[in-house]
């Protein structure tokens, strides 16, 4: 592993309603390279770098649903920069799609949108759950998302937890789309019958497979995320960046 490790702000989202700054520093302190934002918490970007630079963090991108994203789109698109971020995620679409209809609507909307960031640097990227991996015919809804859409305007940021959930493949998945893969969400799944979320290196997902696939597909950023956590979220998220540099080899 040579690429940086970010954190999904998403995990920690208590904290930083209490105390926004206050968790960076401690997500600084934990080794993180990067975060990757769900909301600014009402601080503007141009400070937020402020603080960014003074605690030796990068943006490695942020996450928006799509109607907000839509809405201020421009505006959104300016923080990026402001920022110092390449990646704008849509996080969400307006709803869980059942439709095949809804992914190439959706697809020829991400298309026009990365056309735009692509324009002011920044790559637009589609983070996935569990429905997107739904059958229409021999392509799930993600392949729909990715296979009409140009791989110069639009990527992907693949969960692994979301995408195992679902009953495939991660590494299978991430070789079939390999340079459309920057950025790389890295959750666990609990052992048990819930299969719910759980720190790297407690549940039952290999991750060295994945790891290894850093150089060939392309990855950029490897983003530890945790939805839900049974005691404190910090300490999840510490649990995983340790198990990332010190159980997997950099």
């Amino acid at each position: 592993m040579k690429k940086p490790i970010s954190v999904q702000m998403y995990t920690l989202r208590e904290e930083c309603e209490k105390d926004f700054i206050g968790t960076l520093e401690k997500v600084a302190g934990l080794g993180f390279e990067g975060v990757e934002f769900a909301g600014f918490y009402g601080m503007d970007p141009a400070v937020l770098k402020k603080e960014l630079d003074r605690l030796g963090l990068r943006a490695s991108g942020s996450h928006f649903p799509l109607r907000p994203l839509e809405e201020n789109f421009e505006e959104n698109l300016k923080a990026q920069k402001t920022l110092g971020s390449r990646y704008l995620i849509v996080a969400y679409p307006l709803d869980r799609m059942e439709r095949e209809e809804e992914y190439t609507e959706l697809a020829e909307k991400l298309n026009k949108m990365g056309k735009r960031c692509r324009e002011e640097g920044i790559t637009l990227c589609y983070h996935n759950h569990d429905f997107e991996l739904k059958l229409f015919g021999n392509r799930t809804g993600f392949d729909i998302l990715l296979q009409e859409t140009s791989q110069e305007y639009v990527k992907a940021e693949p969960d692994v937890y979301w995408i195992t959930y679902a009953g495939k493949d991660p590494v299978e998945w991430i070789q079939s789309y390999k340079g459309r893969t920057p950025l790389i969400h890295l959750k666990d799944m609990t052992k048990d019958s819930a299969r719910t979320f759980a720190p790297l290196g407690k549940g039952s997902i290999e991750f060295k497979p994945v790891i290894d696939l850093e150089e060939e597909a392309g990855v950029e950023w490897w983003v530890i995320e945790q939805d839900e956590c049974d005691g404190s979220p910090l300490e999840s998220i510490q649990a995983s960046i340790e198990y990332l540099k010190n159980q997997l080899v950099r």
